[in-house]
């Protein structure tokens, strides 16, 4: 085991594959990962934990949890275990040249060895697996040396957690970004892991923060006045408007200061809020007043901020939705003193089929935060049930909302279908327990 062979075929001034360091023991459980790859051949890329390094096979038709499935791995170099999150795309003319998802990841437990070097070593590796996709016992077994390969196989055994005719083919997505190999390859720059937020969006344009110039400019204005932002010129009014009221451990805030702060967040706010037609909530006299929800784009929006417009729009609905898709465009939304940003869970070139599907969990009066947090556990052991993976955002004052990427997007009826599936799952129906979305 070791880096050295990674390391000698890798021009780590051309890739963005981690280079690595000496191989390091880990701590806790060790974990696996299989990265969908697309190179001169598509396959799958299984590594498994072992002594400070990624112990590797390339399994051409992907891991299955298919116990009938018996899939050639071929065992290559070990990786550095910064590949654990890598995604991204190795360029051309480099080694393993094209793009790379992270396509399960989890920890994993090693049977009836003592140690992964001596299974290796012995040519039969039982791996139990604890991932987002795979679930249960997988054996690798070498069966002969060609061309200098290691040739093994690689199946499921038959533990209750086998699923006839299960293909890694219908399952395409990067379990830590929602992204495709598509969508990776199409915009490689935008490149979102453990290290942002999720669930990640699609490719987006890259934008900058604001600069050092344009921030003075916005803090030498009056209470109103015209300030150039990327390429913008945005009429601000009201700049000392307190629209937070100050508490015990903090100063007000002011519609500057949420003007400022909208235009620096821009960079990581964006990719959730593109192609999606956003509903703003509104509070011009400060969050201690009541505010009013805003769908309809005003007449006065600038030509530059991108409508949707819905052709289905019942009478009294909005018509021309607001789609927020660059740094001008918030801080022109934050003039407006639009302090909740609710993008929808669709795109506008296909709204009727949302790529996330949302989970409300609304505590009454009398629900304590350890019941919320029971119901919000139900729910993760529910959706592993599901071989899907919600991600919790606390909401409001007490509430927790469940987040599901879902892509490529099934209809809404499908969606509100699966919510009371797996509302069913928690012993609740959906009235009781969830608003959907």
């Amino acid at each position: 085991m070791g880096l050295a062979e990674y390391q000698r075929k890798r021009d780590f001034a051309k890739t963005s594959e981690p280079a690595g360091g000496a191989a390091a023991p880990g701590d806790g459980e060790p974990r696996f990962v299989i990265q969908r790859h697309r190179a001169r051949a598509l396959h799958y890329d299984f590594r498994l934990e072992m002594d400070g390094v990624l112990v590797s096979w390339a399994v051409p038709k992907g891991l299955t949890l298919d116990p009938s499935a018996r899939h050639l791995a071929v065992h290559v170099e070990d990786h550095p275990i910064e590949y654990l999150d890598f995604e991204g795309v190795i360029p051309k003319g480099e080694y393993g040249g094209g793009d790379v998802i992270v396509w399960d990841i989890g920890t994993w437990k090693l049977h009836e060895d003592d140690d992964g070097a001596t299974a290796v070593a012995n040519g039969r590796v039982h791996a139990e697996l604890f991932g987002q996709k795979l679930r249960g016992m997988f054996v690798l077994v070498r069966t002969r040396e060609q061309r200098g390969k290691e040739q093994w196989l690689v199946l499921h055994k038959k533990d209750g957690l086998e699923v006839a005719g299960w293909d890694p083919e219908a399952h395409p997505e990067s379990v830590l970004t929602g992204l495709t190999n598509d969508e990776v390859a199409a915009n490689p720059s935008r490149i979102w892991t453990p290290d942002g937020e999720q669930p990640a969006p699609g490719a987006v344009p890259t934008v900058d923060p604001p600069t050092e110039e344009e921030l003075a400019a916005l803090d030498a204005l009056g209470k109103k006045g015209t300030w150039e932002f990327a390429g913008r010129k945005l009429a601000l009014t009201n700049l000392d408007k307190v629209l937070f009221a100050p508490r015990e451990t903090s100063d007000p805030v002011t519609k500057r200061e949420l003007v400022r702060y909208y235009a620096c967040i821009a960079p990581v706010l964006l990719p959730y809020l593109v192609d999606r037609p956003l509903n703003v909530n509104r509070f011009p006299d400060g969050i201690d007043q009541a505010g009013f929800w805003q769908k309809q784009a005003p007449d006065h929006t600038p030509d530059w901020i991108r409508r949707w417009r819905n052709e289905e729009a019942d009478a009294g609905e909005s018509v021309d939705d607001f789609v927020i898709d660059s740094p001008a465009a918030l801080a022109w939304l934050a003039n407006h003193a639009a302090v909740e940003l609710h993008a929808w869970t669709s795109r506008v070139e296909d709204v009727h089929r949302p790529t996330y599907a949302l989970i409300d969990l609304d505590p009454g009066e009398s629900t304590t935060w350890d019941d919320l947090l029971v119901l919000a556990r139900l729910h993760r052991t529910a959706l592993e049930h599901l071989q899907l993976r919600g991600y919790p955002k606390v909401t409001g004052q007490r509430g927790i909302q469940i987040w599901i990427p879902i892509k490529p997007g099934p209809s809404f009826g499908e969606v509100r279908g699966w919510v009371e599936q797996l509302s069913r799952a928690v012993g609740a129906t959906v009235p009781d327990l969830v608003s959907w979305t």
